[in-house]
C-alpha cells in the first residue's frame, strides 16, 4: 500500500511515531549541550530541584542523553521494547506533574510547569497512537544478557570512579586542587576507600547529587565528568544488551539448499552470482509459490542480501515481500549488495533505494581473442610465462580424485592472505566439498611440475563460470593468474562452458570516466580519493586486471531502505566479506561460525 492509498489512522500512527523520535532526539540535544555548557546544566538540575517540572527526559548530562539518544534510535528501528519502556516512564512522570500542579497551587503559576506537561502529554499521546509503528521484536535472551551487563559493569566502573577520586582528592587539609604524590597521600588519608566507592557511586548517579556526607573528599570538575561519562558508557552497554535484535534466523538446511539448488537448475542462467546463494552462513526465504528465494546473512542488525533472488522472476515480488517483512519484524535493516539491473529494478519497486557499487567483468569465450594491438601488453604477458614453462590444468571438481582435493585445499589455506576466509556475495568460501562437484578447478604448475597457483570457478548455470577463489605461491612469477584465466577462455570447450564472470571491479565508471578528456573537478577529486584508497584495498587495480580481457561490464547496485542506514549497512558488508570481525570474539570462534552457518 502507498502513501496515498494508507488508511487515516495509518497515517496519525506514522505521525505519532515520528513525533516521538523528533522529541527524545531535542532532548538528547539538550541533555548534551547542558552538560558541557554549565550555566544551562545548572538552570536544568536546578529547575527539577526547585519549583519547576522539566519535560520528559529532560535533566542535562552525558548520562541522560545517551539514554535519550539510545531511546530515540531504538524507537526509530521500530522496537516495541523502547516503545513499552518510554510509555512506562513518561506515562508516571505524566502522572506525577498533573497530581503535583492539581494539588499544589503554587506549581501552576510558573509557565514552565504547564509547557513540561503539555511537552510530556504530548510525547505520551504520541507513543499511545503510534503504537502500531513499533512492532519489531528483540532477542529473547536480552532481559538476562541485560542484567549481567549491569551487575558487572557497574562493579568496574564504581571501581574506577573509586580510583579517580582517590588519585584526585583535593579535600581541605590537603590542600584544595593540589597535586603530587604527597598531596594525593595526604588527601586519601582523610577519607576511607568504602568512602570514596560511595562517593564514586554517587556521581555515576548525577553529577548534581549533594555531597556534603563526604566532608573528606573533594574533587575537580574533569574528575566527576569523567566518572559520568563512565555511567553513560555503562547505561550505553546496557541498553545496547536489552534492545538487542534477534541475532539470526536459522541458516539454510538441508531441505532448503535442495529446493534452492533446484531453483538454480531452472533459472540458474539468469545471474552469475546465483550459485552463491548456497553458502551455509545464509538463510532463505521462499515465495508463497516457493518458486522463487532470496538469501540473506544477519549481521549487526542489518539483513544483508545478496545478488539477485534466486528462481523465477515473476515470482521474486512475493520473496522479496517476505523477506522485508521478516526484516521488519525483527528491527533488522534490509539490504542488498551486488544486485544486478533487472534484480535492482525488482527491489526498487518494493521501496529500496539504489545506488551502484560497480561493475562485473564478463568475457564471452567464443569472440575473445589475444589478436590486435590493442591485446599487445596481455599477448605478450601470456606468452612470457608460457616460455617460461608454466602449464595449467583444468578440470571439474569432481574429477579431482578426494586425496589430491585434500591436498589442494590445504595449499590454498597456506597461500591465503591472513586467517579470515573472505567473501560472502561472490564466493563460496567452502573449497573441496563434495556437493560443489561442478564447480571447475585450474591448477598451474612450474617447468618442474611445482603447484604454483589456483584459481576455482563456481557454476553459472549450464554454460557459464563465477570466479570464486584465487590463490597462488607468493614467490613464483607475476602474471599467473592472468595467464591462467586466458588458458580457460581458451580452452572453454574442455568443460563446455561459453561465458566468464571475472572479478568485481568497485566504482569503475569513476575509473574510467574520471581519466577522460572534459572530466569535471567532482569526479576527477573522486577519481583520486579511490586511487588513494587503492593503495590498500586494491579498488584501481581490481579495474585495470579486468579491464585487460576487454570485458563487457554489467552494473552491480547496492540496495537500502534509508539512507541513514547506509554507515551501518557498509561496515555490515565489510563483516560479511571478512575486511572486518566483529570486535571480541576470537578467530576461531568466527571461523566456527562460519563452518556452522551461525
Amino acid at each position: 500500500m502507498s502513501r496515498d492509498e494508507e488508511r487515516p489512522h495509518d497515517r496519525w500512527a506514522r505521525r505519532g511515531a515520528a513525533f516521538g523520535i523528533w522529541y527524545l532526539r531535542a532532548v538528547t540535544f539538550i541533555n548534551v549541550l547542558g552538560a558541557v555548557w554549565v550555566s544551562l546544566g545548572n538552570d536544568i538540575r536546578r529547575h527539577n530541584a526547585a519549583d519547576f517540572f522539566t519535560p520528559y527526559l529532560l535533566t542535562a548530562g552525558f548520562a541522560s542523553g545517551a539514554f535519550s539518544l539510545f531511546l530515540a534510535v531504538t524507537l526509530r528501528r521500530r522496537k516495541r521494547a523502547a516503545w513499552i519502556l518510554n510509555l512506562v516512564l513518561s506515562g508516571p512522570f505524566l502522572l506525577l506533574v498533573a497530581v503535583a500542579m492539581a494539588l499544589a497551587p503554587e506549581y501552576r503559576t510558573h509557565p514552565r510547569n504547564w509547557v513540561s506537561l503539555a511537552l510530556t502529554l504530548l510525547f505520551t499521546v504520541s507513543l499511545l497512537v503510534g503504537r502500531r509503528e513499533f512492532y519489531a521484536k528483540g532477542d529473547r535472551a536480552n532481559p538476562r544478557l541485560a542484567a549481567l551487563t549491569a551487575a558487572g559493569g557497574l562493579l568496574v566502573t564504581s571501581v574506577l570512579a573509586a580510583l579517580l577520586v582517590t588519585v584526585a582528592n583535593g579535600a581541605p587539609g590537603a590542600g584544595t586542587g593540589s597535586t603530587g604524590a604527597a598531596a594525593a597521600a595526604q588527601s586519601a588519608g582523610a577519607s576511607t576507600f568504602a568512602e570514596r566507592w560511595r562517593y564514586g557511586l554517587l556521581r555515576l548517579v548525577s553529577l548534581a547529587a549533594d555531597d556534603r556526607g563526604f566532608p573528606g573528599i573533594a574533587t575537580p570538575n574533569w574528575v566527576n565528568g569523567t566518572i559520568n561519562v563512565l555511567s553513560a558508557a555503562l547505561l550505553v552497554a546496557v541498553l545496547w544488551a536489552a534492545f538487542r535484535s534477534v541475532r539470526a534466523i536459522d541458516p539454510i538446511t538441508a531441505e532448503d539448499e535442495e529446493r534452492l539448488r533446484a531453483l538454480l537448475a531452472r533459472h540458474g542462467d539468469r545471474d552469475s552470482l546465483g550459485y552463491f546463494a548456497l553458502r551455509r552462513d545464509k538463510s532463505a526465504v521462499f515465495s508463497p509459490s516457493g518458486k522463487a528465494a532470496v538469501t540473506y546473512r544477519v549481521v549487526g542488525g542489518v539483513s544483508l542480501a545478496s545478488a539477485d533472488p534466486l528462481g523465477d522472476p515473476e515470482a521474486w515480488p512475493g520473496a522479496i515481500e517476505r523477506w522485508l517483512a521478516e526484516a521488519r519484524e525483527h528491527g533488522w535493516a534490509p539490504a542488498v549488495m551486488g544486485a544486478s539491473e533487472e534484480g535492482g529494478t525488482i527491489y526498487a519497486r518494493h521501496g529500496l533505494d539504489a545506488w551502484e557499487l560497480g561493475d562485473e567483468a564478463i568475457v564471452d569465450c567464443a569472440e575473445f581473442t589475444l589478436s590486435g594491438r590493442a591485446m599487445r601488453t596481455v599477448r605478450q604477458a601470456y606468452h612470457r610465462i608460457e616460455r617460461a614453462g608454466y602449464t595449467v590444468r583444468v578440470r571439474r571438481h569432481e574429477d579431482i580424485p578426494a586425496d589430491e582435493m585434500a591436498r589442494l585445499v590445504r595449499v590454498a589455506d597456506d597461500w591465503r592472505d591472513g586467517d579470515t576466509e573472505r567473501g560472502f556475495s561472490m564466493a563460496l568460501g567452502r573449497l573441496g566439498d563434495p556437493v560443489d562437484g561442478r564447480c571447475v578447478m585450474l591448477e598451474c604448475s612450474d617447468a618442474q611440475g611445482e603447484l604454483r597457483a589456483l584459481l576455482s570457478f563456481a557454476p553459472w548455470g549450464a554454460k557459464g563460470l563465477s570466479l570464486d577463489l584465487m590463490r597462488r605461491d607468493r614467490d613464483s612469477d607475476n602474471g599467473l593468474m592472468e595467464f591462467m584465466v586466458l588458458e580457460l577462455i581458451q580452452r572453454a570447450g574442455e568443460v563446455g562452458i561459453t561465458q566468464l564472470s571475472l572479478n568485481f571491479a568497485m566504482f569503475r565508471s569513476v575509473f574510467e570516466r574520471g581519466s577522460r578528456l572534459g572530466a569535471g573537478p567532482v569526479l576527477r577529486l573522486w577519481r583520486s580519493l579511490l586511487g588513494f584508497f587503492s593503495r590498500w584495498w586494491q579498488i584501481e587495480s581490481l579495474y585495470r586486471a579486468n579491464a585487460k580481457y576487454r570485458p563487457v561490464w554489467e552494473p552491480r547496485y547496492m540496495l537500502f531502505e534509508k539512507s541513514t542506514d547506509v554507515l551501518r549497512i557498509g561496515i555490515a558488508a565489510a563483516r560479511a566479506e571478512g575486511f572486518l570481525e566483529a570486535p571480541g570474539l576470537p578467530k576461531w570462534l568466527n571461523r566456527k561460525r562460519l563452518e556452522h552457518g551461525r
